[in-house]
């Protein structure tokens, strides 16, 4: 199966075409960024295909990750996707940032549970915790770094994202300790390809997964609501 694999949901654009009969990345191509995916994405997509010899027609399916995440990122590249997989008439799976974080843990120790936390802003984190084999230990949600920590019962955990630091900083002394962190400013393109070739279509749509309200909307409101005010 050939999976080109898009992450625009964080601070990187990155992209992948995995080979899974061969077990390997035909081509990738990562950035680091906090702004420009929107410029980015395109012209990476072209150059990563070119390397990897294929053209849309080929792939299987197109996989992206679709939050949680920058609302601005996460329609770029769900947007691509999209589109990419009409004109291909192939089908687009949307994968988790949180999923994607912890598939690379998971598939190198297997011994721990896995802890994947994003930054949420005002004291709060995305996070899902899974056991060492992968399994759902609490479920994604949006809560205070302290109810993060909170809920973390299952012995000393792997951290990883891009809270994990933030995490580490708060955790308290007389528990178990984190036995690693990684705080990482984005997911591994590369597991967010092996999750799009593991995805069933019918169930994981390529749109965007929310645990809270984008904060596009609230200024949105608040724009609309002034401007009647003064008309």
């Amino acid at each position: 199966m050939l999976i080109l694999a898009i992450d625009t949901a964080l601070e990187a654009c990155a992209t992948a075409v995995l080979d899974t009969d061969a077990g390997e990345l035909l081509a990738r191509e990562s950035q680091l960024m906090k702004r420009g995916h929107a410029e980015t994405l395109m012209p990476m997509i072209a150059r990563v295909m070119q390397s990897a010899g294929l053209a849309f027609t080929s792939l299987d399916r197109i996989a992206v990750t679709v939050g949680p995440g920058s609302f601005t990122g996460l329609r770029v590249g769900i947007s691509a996707a999209r589109g990419l997989a009409l004109a291909a008439k192939r089908p687009a799976v949307g994968l988790t940032t949180l999923s994607a974080y912890a598939a690379g843990v998971v598939a190198k120790s297997g011994t721990v549970p896995v802890i994947s936390a994003i930054d949420a802003r005002h004291d709060h984190v995305y996070f899902q915790i899974v056991a060492g084999d992968g399994s759902q230990l609490v479920r994604p949600a949006v809560a205070s770094i302290d109810a993060a920590i909170a809920a973390s019962q299952f012995g000393a955990p792997h951290l990883v994202g891009n809270a994990a630091g933030i995490l580490a900083g708060r955790w308290p002394k007389d528990g178990p300790q984190p036995v690693a962190v990684d705080a990482q400013p984005a997911p591994d393109i590369s597991w967010v390809a092996w999750l799009g070739a593991a995805a069933n279509p019918d169930t994981n749509p390529a749109r965007p997964f929310y645990l809270k309200a984008p904060d596009a909307k609230p200024a949105a409101r608040t724009l609309l609501a002034a401007q009647a005010a003064t008309s």
